[in-house]
């Protein structure tokens, strides 16, 4: 069942400013080294898998600084569509909007989406790989009953999770149906996710909305 537009809102309006605050676990046990700094964010995977898509949850260490994104869309990138459309919200990377066989405009905006998180951390100083949790809010494109969530993994995995936990080597990715091929940026994180479809979401032509919390590394100091 998809939620209203009413509790998108409401969702959206919890998240509406970025802030940075101190979050402790009671269940940490990160000890490390002498002279080494502390892990502060430790996810849980499933084992037996060499390259899971999300971890089941993450332990935060007592003292680390989380950082909470408001929620983030997609930049409109694509001055060939009507301005409102989906396809506005194409990524940047599809000159002319003109996407390649099988990249679905879900899978597209996820792409400009993701890249928006990207800048939104670095300004505080954080990158992807300090990701811990994301919230993903996907509405279905016109003419389909279903959110593209096939679409939308493909694009975090051209960002996330797309290296080999057994050997470090990087996982190649597909971008639509295309043969899969070395990620848009190699990243071995993999935060704890949820995914869901809504009845609609706060700007016209939006198909994705994103929130991440992103905890600072031991070694940086919050911006």
């Amino acid at each position: 069942m998809k939620l209203t537009s009413r509790s998108v809102t409401t969702v959206a309006a919890l998240a509406a400013t970025a802030i940075v605050l101190t979050a402790c676990s009671s269940d940490s046990d990160d000890t490390a080294a002498p002279g080494e700094p502390a892990a502060v964010a430790t996810p849980v995977l499933e084992t037996g898998q060499a390259n899971p898509m999300i971890a089941q949850g993450v332990t935060i260490s007592s003292g680390a600084t989380v950082y909470k994104s408001s929620g983030l869309g997609p930049t409109a990138s694509n001055k060939a569509a009507p301005q409102g459309s989906p396809e506005s919200y194409i990524d940047g990377q599809f000159t002319g909007g003109v996407l390649p066989p099988g990249v679905t405009v879900t899978e597209a905006q996820g792409l400009n989406v993701l890249k928006n998180i990207r800048t939104n951390l670095g300004a505080r100083g954080l990158t992807l790989a300090d990701v811990t949790t994301m919230r993903v809010f996907l509405d279905n494109a016109p003419g389909t009953d279903r959110a593209d969530y096939a679409g939308w993994n493909r694009a975090y995995r051209q960002f996330f999770a797309n290296t080999n936990l057994d050997t470090g080597d990087t996982e190649l990715v597909p971008l639509g149906s295309a043969e899969p091929a070395a990620p848009l940026e190699r990243n071995e994180a993999r935060p704890t996710r949820f995914a869901l479809e809504v009845g609609s979401l706060p700007v016209a032509g939006w198909l994705v909305e994103v929130e991440v919390d992103a905890v600072y590394p031991a070694d940086k100091v919050a911006g």
